[in-house]
């Protein structure tokens, strides 16, 4: 195979496979419903297998390309029960799925403005449709409205940053552009991350968030809060690697701001919360913070700090999403806290992944989460950002209150008479899913060494 083919070959898989589920759709009128998602997965799982096989493709995109793998399979585990449950398995929604993580994997692994703009907005547009794939749910309608108003700002953003770095270095390579400098280039860039800040949630560009994952049916939100902002925190990661030494003077005492910013806004607003998903939404937002924290950290090995806290991320942030879709009922989500109290007796393994994910979000040992902050507070003290270090330990503290308080709730004894507890059986699928994620969250916290050296060895190759 040549290297351009080998290039393309995650990229053609993807999109042929998404072509494929709206064919067949087309052709068998009322096909089984296992067919769909099984065609959809059959279509990713070549992508992840192609992040193994040696080749010219730099180390961030092999890892990008697993990770993104990982999270559109798990998605589709949590979505085919959902949505059949629920009537809105279509084609679309699968099709659109796998579209959206071509998307994704365009915006992680682009080495050119115009593939990283393409790959933003194929991404964004199926998400719209996704979260509004439910036709009689006036709340996903809502959320999809939410979400597109700040996406397209994000993305004139973007652009418009994107027009003033070829203005200023006259390149479109991302790379060659950055290197150039300037302060017409350095406008562009803050623009540039500007936009990206909005697909991750930064403060004080984050106030979508919890309006957008409240209405989101449970598994197009996991892979909301999980894929697209693993893309584009890996995005952001290749661009601050890329910047010279006068860009970083420059931007990165404001981003250093912007990640404290951010840690503060998501861990304190998490604390009132009374829906579930909102504390999950204002959690993504503090832990999209302490990637931020990583990014400054970048020449002092910051890069696969965050790389490590971004798998455990969509390990503890996919759990959570999945343990609340198989713990809900047939006609709207389980959202409130309250609604949560005693499951843990009634349903202890359910119950049980979502307590080991929140403690993972929480940064409690023996979950991947421990590790993921102890590595990324250990790149932002070899940075020399003593200060906001401490600031972020802090501010963990706080996120193991609110998270501690659901685990609580999880396990206090119900009234059975006056709150009867109904939930349906797990799918397969499902089923599956949350055992992987959990076993693999547990796995990342007890053996971390393994990915933390192969991390090493696919950002030696990629310098």
């Amino acid at each position: 195979m040549s290297e351009s083919a080998f290039a393309l070959f995650p990229y053609a898989c993807l999109a042929g496979g998404g072509l494929l589920v709206l064919c067949v759709a087309m052709i068998v009128s009322r096909p089984p419903r296992w067919l769909l998602p099984l065609l959809a997965a059959l279509a990713v799982l070549p992508t992840g297998i192609w992040a193994f096989v040696p080749g010219p493709a730099d180390g961030l995109t092999r890892f990008a390309t697993a990770l993104l793998c990982c999270v559109t399979l798990a998605s589709l585990g949590l979505l085919a029960g959902h949505a059949t449950k629920r009537a809105y398995g279509n084609d679309a929604v699968y099709g659109l799925t796998v579209w959206s993580a071509l998307g994704m994997l365009l915006l992680a692994g682009a080495r050119d403005w115009l593939v990283l703009a393409i790959g933003l907005e194929l991404a964004s547009l199926c998400l719209y449709a996704l979260l509004a794939a439910r036709l009689d749910d006036p709340d996903g309608t809502e959320a999809a409205l939410k979400y597109f108003l700040p996406g397209a700002m994000a993305l004139a953003l973007l652009l418009f940053g994107i027009a003033l770095v070829y203005a200023g270095s006259g390149r479109l390579d991302i790379a060659a552009s950055l290197a150039a400098g300037g302060p017409i280039v350095v406008a562009g860039l803050g623009l540039i991350v500007v936009g990206l800040g909005f697909k991750l949630s930064l403060a004080p560009v984050h106030l979508w968030t919890p309006d957008v994952y409240q209405g989101a049916p449970a598994p197009v939100a996991a892979f909301l809060s999980t894929g697209s902002k693993a893309a584009t925190a890996m995005t952001l990661l290749r661009l601050a690697s890329a910047v010279t030494p006068e860009v970083q003077t420059r931007l990165w005492p404001v981003l250093a701001v912007v990640a404290g910013l951010t840690l503060a806004v998501g861990n304190i607003g998490a604390l009132r919360q009374r829906s579930l998903k909102r504390l999950l939404a204002y959690s993504s937002i503090a832990q999209m913070g302490y990637v931020v924290l990583a990014v400054l950290g970048v020449a002092q090995g910051g890069e696969r700090a965050a790389l490590f806290y971004l798998a455990a991320y969509v390990l503890m942030d996919l759990g959570a999403f999945g343990a609340l879709c198989t713990l809900s009922g047939l006609d709207a989500d389980r959202d409130a806290v309250t609604a949560y109290r005693g499951l843990g007796y009634s349903h202890p393994w359910r119950a049980g992944v979502l307590a080991v994910s929140l403690a993972g979000l929480a940064g409690l040992p023996p979950t991947a989460g421990f590790i993921g902050k102890f590595v990324i507070f250990g790149a932002v003290l070899g940075a020399g950002y003593a200060g906001l270090a401490v600031f972020g330990v802090l501010m963990a503290a706080i996120g193991l209150y609110y998270s501690l308080r659901v685990v609580a709730v999880l396990f206090m004894r119900p009234d059975i008479a006056a709150q009867p507890v109904t939930v349906p059986a797990t799918g397969p699928a499902a089923g599956l899913t949350l055992a992987v994620l959990t076993g693999l969250l547990l796995g990342l916290g007890l053996f971390p060494g393994p990915l933390l050296t192969a991390l090493g060895r696919l950002l030696g190759a990629t310098s």
